[in-house]
Order: C-alpha cells, then sequence, then structure tokens
C-alpha cells in the first residue's frame, strides 16, 4: 500500500508545481483585474462635458477660459477613481498646503449667535486693476483652517483676489457657541452677515461668490432669496453640491458607489461636532435641544437621522421634509441672475447622477448658466498629476480663478449697450419668474 501511495506521488508530482503555477497566475490576473475596476484604469480623460446658451458671454468664456475646453489629466494610477479623489481630499485636503495670513472678524448674530470668518488681502493687483473680493463658503463642517481652503485662497490672493471665508457656525475647534444653533444645511444667516460686512468695509469692492459643497448649497440660496443680495456680485462658482436636499439624503440611505457608507463616516463626523458643543445646546435658556434629542443621536447612523434630531430643531422645523425643502436651494437658483457656473464630477461618490439633472437643466433654461461636468474628480478632489504624485494646485483650483479673471474682464470691457441689454434679460426674467 505504501509503495503504491509512493508511485501515486511520482506519478503527479511533476504536475502539481504546474498547477501551483497555473493557481498563482489566475489569482494575479485577479488581482490585477479588481485593481483595474477599482482604479477604473481604463476610462479615457476628456474635457469636461458642458451644458450652456449660445450667448456673447458663453462665447467669450469658451475662448477666454481653456480649462472649460481642455481635458482634465488625474493622475495616472488612481486619479481616475472617485473614491481615491475623494479619499485623499478628505484626508490631506491638498498637497505642500500654504499658510495664508488672514485676520479673523467676529459678527453678532440678531439671536445671540456669534458669526466669524477670515479675510485675506490681495498679494498683487488684480489684472484688470480693480477692486474684487471672493466671498467663500466652504463644504460641511469645514473653516478657513482647511488645507482645501487654505491652498485655493493662497492661489486666488496671489492672483490679486482678496478673500472672505465663512466659519461654519460651530465648525472651529476651541471656538464656543453663544447661542443654541450650529450651521445648517442651507440656512444664509452668517453668509449674509460676511458679505454685508465686506461691503461696507470695502464699498468699492465687487465680489465673486464660491461656494464648495454644502456651501454651493448656501450660496446659491443665498442669492436666489432676495434680487438685493446680487449686488456687486459679478458671478457665483459652485463645486460638487447636490442641489436638492430631499432626494441627495434619500441616495445616502443607498449602498451603490458606497454611499451608505460614506453617510456613516460623514454622521460620524457631525455627531462628534455637535456633542463638542453638547454643553452650549443644552445650557442656553433659547434651545431647542434636549437630552432625548442628544439620546437619538447618539444612535444615529445616518445624517438624515442627525437632521431629524437635531439639525432640524435649530430653526423650529415641524419636519424633516419641511426643513431640507426650506434649506435647498433647488428652489431659489433660478432667481439667480449674475453669471453662475456649476461644477460637477461624473464620478463624484457622494452625489447621485440623477441629481445632475437639476444643473443640466438650469443652463439649457437659463442663459446666465454654465454646467461644467468632469468625468473624473470625486468630492472636491480633482488632482491633477503625471501619474502617482499630484501637483500642489488642483484643476479646481486654476478653473475658478480662470473664469472669474474672465468675468471680470468681460465686466469690465462690455459696451455700456450690452449692459443694458443684459438689464433688460434680468427685468424680464424676474416677472417671468
Amino acid at each position: 500500500m505504501t509503495t503504491l501511495e509512493n508511485g501515486d506521488m511520482n506519478t503527479f508530482g511533476p504536475e502539481l508545481p504546474a498547477m501551483f503555477d497555473g493557481m498563482k497566475l489566475a489569482a494575479v490576473a485577479t488581482i490585477l483585474y479588481v485593481i483595474v475596476r477599482c482604479l477604473n484604469l481604463k476610462s479615457t480623460t476628456e474635457p469636461p462635458g458642458i451644458t450652456y446658451q449660445d450667448t456673447p458671454l458663453s462665447r467669450y468664456l469658451l475662448k477666454s477660459c481653456p480649462l472649460l475646453t481642455k481635458e482634465y489629466i488625474p493622475p495616472l494610477l488612481w486619479g481616475k477613481s472617485g473614491h481615491l479623489q475623494t479619499a485623499l481630499y478628505g484626508k490631506m485636503g491638498r498637497v505642500n498646503t500654504p499658510s495664508p495670513c488672514g485676520v479673523r472678524k467676529f459678527l453678532s448674530m440678531p439671536d445671540g449667535a456669534t458669526a466669524t470668518f477670515d479675510l485675506f488681502e490681495a498679494l498683487g493687483d488684480h489684472s484688470t486693476g480693480d477692486d474684487i473680493t471672493m466671498v467663500i463658503c466652504p463644504g460641511i463642517g469645514n473653516h478657513s483652517e482647511k488645507n482645501y481652503i487654505r491652498t485655493f485662497v493662497d492661489h486666488s490672493q496671489r492672483q490679486g483676489y482678496r478673500c472672505a471665508v465663512l466659519n461654519h457656525l460651530g465648525a472651529l475647534p476651541n471656538m464656543d457657541l453663544t447661542s443654541p444653533r450650529m450651521f445648517t444645511y442651507g440656512c444664509t444667516w452668517e453668509y449674509a452677515a460676511m458679505v454685508s460686512y465686506v461691503k461696507e468695509a470695502f464699498p468699492q469692492t465687487a465680489l465673486v461668490v464660491v461656494g464648495f459643497s454644502l456651501g454651493g448649497n448656501i450660496v446659491c440660496k443665498f442669492l436666489g432669496e432676495n434680487r438685493s443680495n446680487q449686488d456687486r456680485v459679478l458671478c457665483c462658482v459652485s463645486v460638487c453640491q447636490g442641489y436638492n436636499a430631499l432626494r441627495a439624503q434619500e441616495t445616502f440611505l443607498q449602498w451603490d458607489q458606497c454611499r451608505r457608507l460614506y453617510n456613516f463616516v460623514l454622521a460620524d463626523n457631525m455627531k462628534k461636532l455637535i456633542l463638542s458643543h453638547r454643553s452650549s445646546l443644552l445650557g442656553l435658556n433659547s434651545s431647542n435641544i434636549g437630552d432625548a434629542d442628544l439620546g437619538r443621536l447618539y444612535a444615529a447612523t445616518s445624517l438624515m437621522q442627525i437632521d431629524d434630531s437635531i439639525m432640524r430643531k435649530f430653526h423650529g422645523y415641524s419636519s424633516l421634509k419641511e426643513y431640507y425643502e426650506q434649506e435647498s436651494c433647488v428652489h431659489y437658483i433660478h432667481n439667480v441672475t449674475v453669471p453662475l457656473l456649476l461644477v460637477n464630477s461624473a464620478d463624484d461618490p457622494l452625489v447621485h447622477q440623477s441629481l445632475l439633472a437639476i444643473p443640466r437643466t438650469l443652463a439649457e433654461k437659463m442663459p446666465n448658466v454654465i454646467f461644467a461636468l468632469t468625468q473624473h474628480g470625486g468630492h472636491l478632489g480633482f488632482f491633477e498629476g503625471a501619474v502617482l504624485f499630484p501637483q500642489p494646485l488642483t484643476w479646481i483650483d486654476k478653473f475658478i480663478v480662470e473664469y472669474t479673471d474672465a468675468i471680470c474682464h468681460w465686466e469690465k470691457d462690455q459696451p455700456a449697450c450690452q449692459k443694458k441689454k443684459e438689464a433688460k434679460w434680468e427685468w424680464r426674467h424676474r416677472a417671468v419668474t
């Protein structure tokens, strides 16, 4: 029996190494296939897809903004993955982040809250010779000290822009709340206070409105809430926002593109931020938040649950649906008449494809709107680079400044008769809406 087993081993022995080699090759091939699929390496680079109406301004912008028609090339090995772009933005913000020097301003709000923003002076003259201020609203729970904001501010300063950056209420570390509320998805009170301060402090300045993610919703809602909010505003740029909070939160409960996982991570971060202000939210007399609300907060695993138990109560909304409807810019953005650039990425894991019908339809109907959709970029990533290492400045940093430069020159150079035509269109648009 032993002799037979040894014979069998001698018979199959030469075939075993080949079989194991085949298994190794199959494993390597499988790993490579997964890597190629996960990193989306077969995806081609393209210029942004642009939706717009054929107007003198849009034709001017297409000639003056090469990044509108030039392909955006992310880092070869990982830049075509929206997940990696988003994760790297979230982890490091930007590469070799500068440290712009600004002055922090404190503004008392009517309800007792203390709004803060940081003011950064331009590091040179603007190419038009004019005084222009970028009024910037960051993403959810963000402030002027975030790396992606610091990088964008530094780049804008060097191109001759003064920058004012809102610090979302409750977002700054070691800054206590002076009223029992924090920032919400669409509350424009603090942003409006910052804009009013800039207009009063610099009566000759023109404004460029910029919003990132949640900040994009806030700035578009702010401009659409009241026509006077658009006074002295040259243009508005919104990057990676979702436009409709109710629909966005519904998609956040889905597992495709790992949105449910992102939802959990964002909810956990938001939970920590709220709990860091627990004493202020509970201790002040006018608070709408109680111990039971905080109990539900501890158990929350999604942004929707946090919004229902805490966020909607800051402004007394009776239901979650009312909160989302009232705070979404989709109900106000059609009132914006200044040049409006809406930028999204097709591989943004946080913004569902169905939400992109909103900016696309808007650009098809309104001559002042351009919708730019990149193939890659993730959520607020937009890194550029050759193979592995990204460049310090991202595509979106350069694109925003290039677009605003073009708008500033257009506004300065266009004839007075053209301005009268545009004013007439605005009057007709307001009459229709």
